[in-house]
């Protein structure tokens, strides 16, 4: 069999698996749950096998015209270099796990059919935008994924906040997607031609005559998907859903397909010096911004939320200083740690008897209970804060790496205040980061809770997939080595100067974090205990907290009292009210444009009933008028007809003498 022919059958195998799933789902349930992980398992074999042919040498190319258009084609292209070869084999591992570990986790959910068979289609979306040579036919592949994503955070539809997240997640995600649908079309236009092979051509002979303008308008619908400032709001909402849908969406589909369609159209991107320092301050207000809010929240997965989100941005960071490779890399490692962080954060709400939420103010000292979830979660954690030797701290150099090279004028691939923006602000979210990720740690592992219920050990299909994610998540990044041969030969070996400083400012995040922990720990103990707070979720337990819980801030839709222990807290002081609500962006963008449009549309309401609606009533009224006076006169009397009919007579006499007379 052809790599060709491979390749085509890895996204199609798990579309054929959800159109299969769909129909036998009420019919046939017992089919279902092979229908899920089958496919999806023999797609990640296949795309195993892809990339082993590829094998990091010159990109795998072929099409077939999809319909005639008369100007520019539209193809059903393949394009394979290492980059897609390698994220697909990531798409295929990740959904792979979520399909396992989703049949313990929702093994008594009514709606598992219809759940497992959009994560297939989710899948196979994704697989179509990383091989897809043809913009059209990848913009197909990014919009499937958007609708897959809307039915799948509101999974739990009858909770408001899972349809107001559902809701929320499409209309941000679709703001940003019209300038990209504006953007690809001009591309196209420029270039003649929407392969991407021949658009790279374009750019490299000069052929582009808006650059600037393409790149930012293809940056509004990458800031959408990939959940980038300003559009990142969605994303923190979306946990209202499964899971397991958190680890698809985060960890290798969504918003990993923004940075992936910069990677692979960089070229464009690099056309634009604006563009490049656009992306670059992007990408620093998305890590430095994300960092503190993270540190803010009380829910575990907004945690993990606010955490991909400046990743994200490490990754748009690379990119903004021309380093696909780095970008890519750390697109990889962070599939694996963050899918684990995920994955166990779902043992974690699994074991509180929740559906989706889990507050750290509630738990206690989880580490018995959760054994499995307890250390492949430090695993990951080291990973996110990048200690090496875990995979995390290779790729998060090579980003700080590259930009440090272009910082010191040592490459021209980007503009050089593009390289500075991005160093300082990785620098600064390395701190950020490592602080979250320990309050994290303290609070759901050490914390000071009520115990919830014991609700048994957790289904094997949940556990043991932590413990096969937690191989990549610890040795990936080892893989530094013979990887360059996969990403356009870029070295990938991590720069003495920024691993330096990264790996110390990450332990002083640390030792910061640990050091305010300890410090509000001893203070909570000489705090009367007793004050409690019922999470929204219902009956999940009461959290101890302090006495004075009648002043506990409500944070958006969730009212909790805080940790008295909450190192967060005293780290952020003031600010800590701001960031748990993410700086009050939802609130800016009411103001500006919710509150607007809904004007606007009272406003049309207005005219509509009392200004056009009257002069349709108005326009109706003399008919009727004249209707019922002439109704009026049909009386059914014969004699009053022949009256009426003499009268008429004379009259016309009448006249007919006085015009004959005046003649």
């Amino acid at each position: 069999m052809t790599t060709t022919t491979l390749a085509v059958l890895v996204p199609l195998l798990p579309f054929l698996g959800a159109v299969a799933g769909l129909l036998l789902g009420r019919t046939a349930p017992g089919f279902v749950r092979p229908l899920a992980v089958l496919p999806t398992l023999a797609a990640l074999v296949l795309a195993v096998l892809v990339a082993v042919r590829q094998g990091g040498d010159q990109a795998i190319d072929a099409a077939t015209e999809l319909t005639p258009t008369g100007s520019v084609p539209i193809e059903l292209a393949l394009h394979i270099d290492g980059f897609a070869a390698l994220v697909a084999v990531l798409v295929g591992l990740v959904a792979s796990c979520v399909q396992i570990y989703s049949t313990g986790y929702l093994r008594d959910d009514p709606r598992y059919p219809s759940y497992a068979a959009l994560v297939s289609l989710f899948t196979s979306a994704m697989l179509l935008v990383v091989y897809s040579g043809d913009l059209i036919v990848l913009l197909v592949g990014w919009e499937i994924m958007g609708i897959c994503s809307y039915f799948l955070v509101g999974h739990y539809w009858e909770t408001p906040e899972a349809r107001a997240a559902s809701i929320k997640a499409f209309l941000v995600t679709k703001l940003g997607d019209v300038p990209f649908l504006i953007g690809l079309f001009a591309l196209a236009t420029d270039a003649g031609s929407f392969r991407i092979t021949k658009v790279l051509g374009a750019v490299a002979s000069g052929s582009l005559d808006h650059p600037t303008l393409i790149a930012l308008l293809l940056l509004a619908g990458v800031a959408g998907k990939s959940a980038q400032f300003p559009l990142h709001t969605w994303l923190p909402d979306a946990m209202a859903g499964p899971t397991p849908v958190s680890a698809l969406i985060h960890a290798a589909t969504m918003v990993t397909a923004g940075v992936y369609f910069i990677a692979r159209l960089l070229p464009v991107f690099q056309a634009s010096s604006a563009a490049m320092v656009v992306l670059a301050v992007m990408a620093a207000v998305t890590m430095a911004g994300s960092g503190l809010a993270a540190l803010a929240q009380d829910d575990i997965k907004r945690v993990l939320a606010y955490s991909t989100i400046g990743q994200l941005g490490y990754m748009t960071g690379a990119l903004a200083v021309g380093d696909r490779g780095a970008a890519v890399f750390h697109l990889l490692s962070h599939g694996a740690f963050k899918a684990l962080l995920f994955l166990a954060a779902g043992v974690i709400i699994h074991a509180s008897g929740t559906n989706s939420l889990a507050a750290m103010s509630r738990m206690k000292d989880l580490r018995a209970r959760v054994p499995d979830a307890y250390w492949t979660m430090t695993v990951a954690l080291l990973a996110l804060i990048a200690i090496p030797p875990f995979s995390g701290f290779f790729s998060k150099e090579a980003v700080l790496g590259a930009a440090e090279h272009v910082a010191t004028g040592h490459t021209e691939h980007a503009p050089g205040v593009a390289g500075w923006i991005v160093l300082v602000a990785g620098l600064v979210s390395a701190v950020l980061t490592a602080a979250y990720a320990t309050r994290l740690w303290l609070l759901a592992f050490r914390g000071r809770g009520v115990e919830a219920p014991d609700h048994g050990r957790q289904p094997f299909t949940m556990t043991a997939v932590l413990w096969v994610l937690a191989v990549p998540s610890l040795a990936l990044g080892l893989a530094y080595g013979p990887l360059p041969d996969w990403f356009d030969g870029r070295d990938l070996t991590p720069v003495l100067t920024t691993s330096v400083l990264g790996t110390g400012l990450a332990l002083v995040g640390v030792i910061i974090t640990y050091g305010a922990w300890q410090h509000t720990s001893t203070l909570a103990a000489h705090i009367p205990m007793g004050a409690v707070a019922a999470h929204p979720d219902g009956d999940a337990g009461l959290v101890e907290a302090e006495a004075i819980a009648s002043h506990a801030p409500a944070y958006g839709d969730v009212a909790y009292t805080p940790d008295p222990a909450d190192p967060g807290r005293l780290l952020l002081g003031p600010l800590h009210r701001h960031a748990a609500v993410g700086f009050h962006l939802d609130a800016v963008y009411t103001a500006l444009f919710v509150r607007p449009v809904l004007a606007g549309a009272a406003l049309v309401r207005f005219l509509d009933r009392e200004v056009v609606d009257t002069y349709v009533r108005g326009a109706a009224a003399l008919p009727r008028w004249l209707g019922e006076a002439v109704r009026r006169a049909q009386t059914g009397n014969v004699q009053t007809y022949v009256s009426a009919l003499l009268a008429g007579t004379v009259v016309l006499v009448v006249a007919a003498l006085l015009v004959a007379t005046g003649a």
